[in-house]
């Protein structure tokens, strides 16, 4: 079957950061676009200047990322095509490294027809592209850029709905699907899990994300993300600058067992993006 035709249109959108030679989001070297808004409700959430799809007031910690980034405007929309000509000066290193562009977020699908018209731009590049996606989106938007996604990097918190509904604030329903159809639609898919202490890296959640994962035959690899605390000077809130304070990274050793249970189900893991 011939490609589809698509013609590419003017398109712009939010962005808060745009970080170039990025290691851990994708094969390669990457240049990876955190686009903002998200559905979800992590506490834990590292990007917490991502929620919003509008710019923060006075949000100093978002600004100085920002200027990372000088082909925007520091607080106002920035077209598909400024942020794809700023990744494309990298080509020479994705085709050296296998490599490409990444979006993130946030949850990228918010920003549809944003994303999908960076994913285009890409395409006409022949820049391979990833999506670093929550899962909690209209499934009819996923279906809608699989042609253009050469990866999706697929975050997978909690199996047990009741736990995802306290920890993050939704049903894991939607999230669940929207994994089966893409694997059911043989798009390539890694499973992300950030590891909260207590919360998403007990052995009963590892087990359940093995078992749920083991019905999608195309997902092979499962990347183990560690908790870090380098986030925490973004936290303005007291009750939560307390419970993060209480929250112990694991150590190399922990999250080397929690490799070892998932390896044990059939899975290549790495540790990190």
């Amino acid at each position: 079957m011939p490609p589809v035709e698509r013609k590419i249109v003017a398109v712009t959108g939010s962005i808060f950061d745009l970080k170039r030679y990025a290691i851990h989001d994708g094969p390669g070297i990457r240049t990876t676009v955190f686009m903002r808004g998200c559905p979800l409700n992590c506490w834990w959430c590292h990007n917490p200047e991502s929620r919003s799809v509008h710019p923060s007031d006075g949000g100093s910690v978002d600004r100085g990322r920002r200027r990372r980034y000088r082909t925007a405007p520091a607080d106002g929309p920035v077209s598909a095509e400024q942020v794809i000509a700023e990744a494309a000066k990298d080509i020479p290193y994705y085709e050296q490294s296998g490599g490409g562009v990444t979006f993130s977020g946030g949850e990228p699908l918010l920003q549809f027809e944003f994303l999908t018209a960076m994913l285009e731009r890409c395409r006409s590049r022949s820049i391979h592209t990833a999506v670093d996606t929550t899962g909690h989106t209209q499934s009819e938007k996923l279906k809608g850029i699989i042609e253009l996604v050469d990866l999706f990097l697929y975050d997978l918190k909690i199996v047990d709905d009741r736990l995802h509904r306290q920890h993050v604030g939704v049903s894991n329903r939607l999230i669940l699907d929207n994994l089966k159809m893409l694997a059911g639609r043989g798009a390539q898919v890694i499973i992300r899990v950030p590891l909260i202490p207590g919360v998403t890296d007990t052995a009963a959640n590892l087990d359940a994300v093995a078992w749920f994962v083991k019905e999608s035959p195309t997902v092979k690899e499962v990347s183990l993300l560690p908790y870090h605390r380098y986030f925490h000077h973004k936290v303005t809130d007291p009750a939560l600058v307390e419970k993060l304070a209480g929250l112990p990274p694991r150590s190399e050793a922990e999250v080397a067992i929690m490799s070892r249970r998932l390896e044990a189900h059939g899975f290549t893991v790495k540790i990190g993006g």
